[in-house]
């Protein structure tokens, strides 16, 4: 009797420790998100405060953020017609990529797929400059696609190889099912596989548009004019009342306003989000 109260005071121990370190692990990746919002809500003449929660609450790093000088509005615009259109671009080449190179046998597979995914470990930095040379000489700069082809470089890879990995885990059995049924192979790949295949694709979205969202260096290097950048170069860009100012406050609202859609997405999707991650671990 001794030994079972034992362990199950033990068990209990082992629970709240792990609600513990889950808290902690959540705290710890909140608390720049909490203090920027915090921080965004603060006067100006407040920005410094330390307090963890503003007093008064000021919405004047909303409104200077709107301004006509900002063209805060316009940037985030641009950002979602460019992650956007990559994310969809990505994902209709990446699918029909991935099932062939899950389904079909040939000569140098794996070595297409390693190199598949070297692409994406390129930096940034190093396509820059012979890009910006090609799409000023074919008139593509201040252009959606002078962003969106090179995102797809890195996007592509990607979704490419999370894709094939999870057509991978789908038995061969359910495309010859469906073509015993009367199904053609493609008619198999829309009605049967697309559909099983619904939480690796919306994981493989959302990492995606995730990266074509935050991307900054390729936006920042091939649009000058402020009506073409996106959000993360308008960010960059903010400046104050005086040259040697600069807008914290505007940065904070700015930044919390660039994170919302990546929230709201992640929550709306979580569930075929986890489906997608944990896909053939229990297999």
């Amino acid at each position: 009797m001794t030994a079972m109260t034992s362990r199950g005071t033990t068990a209990k121990r082992r629970g709240r420790l792990l609600y513990v370190g889950v808290a902690a692990v959540v705290a710890y990746c909140l608390a720049p998100f909490y203090w920027m919002l915090v921080s965004s809500l603060r006067r100006t003449s407040d920005i410094f405060d330390t307090s963890l929660v503003p007093s008064p609450v000021s919405f004047e790093n909303y409104r200077s953020l709107f301004g006509a000088s900002q063209g805060f509005t316009r940037a985030l615009l641009n950002s979602l017609v460019v992650a956007g259109i990559t994310t969809v671009l990505a994902l209709l080449l990446a699918t029909f990529t991935a099932y062939a190179m899950a389904r079909l046998e040939f000569r140098f597979k794996r070595l297409i797929l390693t190199l598949v995914i070297a692409t994406s470990m390129f930096p940034v930095v190093s396509i820059v400059v012979p890009l910006l040379k090609l799409f000023t000489d074919i008139g593509w700069i201040n252009t959606y696609q002078a962003m969106i082809v090179p995102s797809m470089s890195f996007a592509l890879p990607l979704a490419v190889w999370n894709l094939t990995t999870f057509f991978r885990q789908m038995p061969d059995e359910l495309e010859h099912a469906a073509m015993v049924d009367g199904c053609t192979r493609g008619q198999a790949f829309r009605k049967v596989i697309i559909p099983l295949a619904a939480p690796g694709i919306f994981t493989t979205a959302i990492i995606t548009f995730i990266a074509a969202w935050n991307e900054f260096l390729i936006a920042l290097s091939m649009t000058n004019r402020p009506d073409m950048q996106t959000a993360p170069v308008a960010i960059s860009k903010f400046t104050g009342a005086t040259t040697y100012e600069t807008p914290f406050g505007s940065q904070m609202a700015a930044g919390v306003l660039v994170t919302i859609p990546l929230v709201v997405m992640v929550l709306l999707f979580q569930r075929r989000i986890v489906a997608g991650l944990t896909a053939g671990a229990a297999k």
